[in-house]
């Protein structure tokens, strides 16, 4: 599965760069024999209107039929991050730098995989929450899963 979300988004983030928007996030979620595509896109300034949404999954659709990726068919569904949006790229971490956030990590850091903190910022490939008045750096590529936590 890690593999096919790395091909959607080597596919579906210059298509929607093109279209002024940036992708955030892409789950795949089994779904019968195929496959629920979630694409979560943003653009700035601005929010993500309905009919961007829209725009978004008429242009992605045919290109990802071409391409074919996803075994066993497919649903797309298109929408904005929301409110708890997801918090992957260290432009992220900057941009939210201040707001709590939810974070998981595939090792455990100091014998935890999950914090709930503010984040501090990301430096040289670290990201810095604070933690229960603790500061806590956490390699970006040990980053399982973020989302702010509002």
């Amino acid at each position: 599965m890690i593999e096919v979300t790395g091909q959607l988004w080597r596919i579906v983030e210059p298509e929607l760069a093109e279209l002024g928007f940036e992708l955030v996030e892409i789950e795949c979620v089994p779904h019968g024999r195929g496959q629920i595509v979630r694409i979560y896109l943003d653009k700035t300034p601005g929010r993500i209107s309905l009919d961007d949404c829209a725009m978004a999954s008429r242009v992605l659709s045919p290109v990802l039929d071409a391409e074919d990726v996803v075994p066993g068919g497919y649903i797309l569904e298109v929408s904005s991050p929301g409110l708890d949006r997801p918090v992957r790229k260290p432009e992220h971490f900057v941009k939210y730098t201040g707001e709590q956030v939810k974070l998981t990590t595939h090792a455990p850091v100091g014998g935890r995989t999950r914090f709930t903190g503010v984040i501090r910022g990301h430096e040289d490939g670290m990201i810095v929450l604070e933690v229960d008045g603790q500061t806590v750096s956490i390699h970006g590529e040990n980053l399982k899963k973020a989302r702010l936590n509002r």
